[in-house]
C-alpha cells in the first residue's frame, strides 16, 4: 500500500506562484511513475504532468509554466506552478504508480489540494 498526502494549495493572485507537495509513505520501493492531475468545477479530471525516470510530460496548457520534480530522499513529489491563471483553479491530485510484479501496475491517489487563482 502507498499513502499520498498533498499540501500547498491555497488562494493566489493571477501571475503568482505556488508549489504543491505530495509525500509518499508505505510500499514506495517499486513506485516508478508519478503524476499530477487536476479537476476544475464542471470539468473532467485531466492529466497535468508526469515524471517517469528522467522523462517528464506536461499538458500543453501548463507547458513552460509548471515544473514537476521529485526528492527521493524525502519521498516527495513537487509541482512548481508559475504565472498562474484563473483557469488553473482546480483540485490538484497526486498519483503514484507502483509495479510490485512485472505486468502488474497499481495506481494510488492523494486526497487532493485546492488551488484557487483569483484577484
Amino acid at each position: 500500500q502507498v499513502q499520498l498526502v498533498e499540501s500547498g494549495g491555497e488562494l493566489v493572485q493571477p501571475g503568482g506562484s505556488l508549489r504543491l507537495s505530495c509525500v509518499a509513505s508505505g510500499s514506495i520501493w517499486s513506485i516508478n511513475a508519478w503524476g499530477w492531475y487536476r479537476q476544475a468545477p464542471g470539468k473532467q479530471r485531466e492529466l497535468v504532468a508526469t515524471i517517469t525516470g528522467g522523462s517528464t510530460y506536461y499538458v500543453s496548457s501548463v507547458k513552460g509554466r509548471f515544473t514537476i520534480s521529485r526528492d527521493n530522499a524525502k519521498s516527495t513529489l513537487y509541482l512548481q506552478m508559475n504565472s498562474l491563471k484563473p483557469e488553473d483553479t482546480a483540485v490538484y491530485y497526486c498519483k503514484a504508480t507502483r509495479t510490485p510484479v512485472v505486468g502488474q501496475r497499481i495506481e494510488y491517489w492523494g486526497q487532493g489540494t485546492q488551488v484557487t487563482v483569483s484577484s
